[in-house]
């Protein structure tokens, strides 16, 4: 059995800035309020005429990726794309980012749609295709364009959401290399589909000029039940893989959680009993940006000097569906 590398990291966000005191002069609410309530004080918000869209964005950051890796596009042999909303119904975002990139080999593409969870998913697929020897350089990308189902009336919920993109090669490594991917764990519980859900815009319900009137186009989401869920699901997860692998969180040099919201990440990180200094926060520049959020930051963590060859990672995430999972690795 062959193991896999992460080769090249990269992410991309929107240039537009859009501060909490920006949402103030929109909804009722506050700098204060947000930042006590998600640790929160900014988002991305994509532009259309930039096409910052999903493809869009995936396009700079699988770009960047690529480059890292010291590979060209066209060594990508399948593209394994997570996105909640694509950029159309069909054909699917990863064909469009084959397009983008220039890949001529014919490789193929897919998209998974596990919410926050779904980079999580495909990076476990894409480990599985490696391990096994079908593929040996696997693109991997978590691309969000939350801005378009965010209602800008509720304060509840538009406050929490930004866009944007991360992206990672994973390779086959090596004989004599260390790296690997230990072990992960995916689920989903859908007797609570109704905690966080876009009911509206697909083929059971299509978006109609009454549900428009209605503004019923967009999200709704049950705080506490996600909240309750996520910290539970997402630290019972990593103590599975943790126990699984005979190791312990001395054992880990880095845990980079879904930046859902810093109350979410600290409460996580509380229950695992990780310290502070290990875990990887960038939610307060970025919000979240459900399923790029742990590429993203895995990228910026790689990019800064903090996370170095050798270290021992652990990934968390949590979604609608509601969908969970955790990975180990070696990085």
């Amino acid at each position: 059995m062959y193991q896999s590398k992460i080769t090249g990291t990269g992410k991309y966000h929107p240039e537009k800035v859009l501060t909490n005191d920006d949402l103030s002069k929109m909804v009722d609410t506050s700098d204060e309020w947000i930042i006590q309530r998600t640790g929160i004080k900014e988002r991305r918000q994509s532009d259309l005429t930039k096409d910052e869209f999903p493809s869009g964005m995936a396009y700079h950051s699988a770009k960047e990726a690529i480059e890292n890796a010291l590979l060209k596009p066209n060594d990508i042999e399948i593209i394994v794309f997570s996105a909640s909303l694509p950029d159309m119904l069909f054909p699917n975002t990863a064909s469009c980012l084959q397009d983008k990139l220039g890949i001529t080999n014919k490789c193929a593409c897919i998209d998974v749609n596990a919410a926050c969870t779904g980079w999580v998913y495909g990076m476990t697929m894409a480990n599985s295709l490696i391990q096994t020897g079908v593929y040996k350089n696997i693109l991997v990308v978590g691309t969000e364009m939350t801005s378009t189902f965010n209602n800008w009336e509720d304060r509840s919920t538009c406050v929490l959401f930004g866009d944007g993109s991360g992206s990672v090669v994973l390779s086959r490594a090596d004989d004599n290399d260390t790296a690997k991917i230990y072990d992960s764990v995916l689920s989903s519980d859908s007797s609570k589909l109704d905690a966080l859900i876009l009911p509206n815009g697909g083929s059971k319900s299509p978006v109609t000029a009454e549900i428009l009137e209605k503004r019923e186009q967009y999200m709704s989401m049950d705080g506490q039940v996600i909240f309750k869920n996520a910290v539970k699901t997402m630290s019972s997860h990593c103590a599975t893989l943790l126990k699984r692998n005979n190791l312990t969180l001395d054992d880990i040099d880095w845990f980079i959680p879904h930046q859902a919201n810093l109350r979410i990440i600290e409460t996580t990180g509380q229950l695992l009993k990780c310290p502070p200094e290990k875990v990887i926060v960038n939610v307060e520049k970025y919000a979240n940006t459900s399923s790029a959020s742990i590429p993203a930051a895995l990228h910026e963590a790689v990019i800064d000097g903090r996370i170095k060859r050798g270290q021992k990672l652990l990934f968390a995430a949590f979604g609608a569906g509601l969908t969970s999972g955790a990975m180990l690795l070696e990085f």
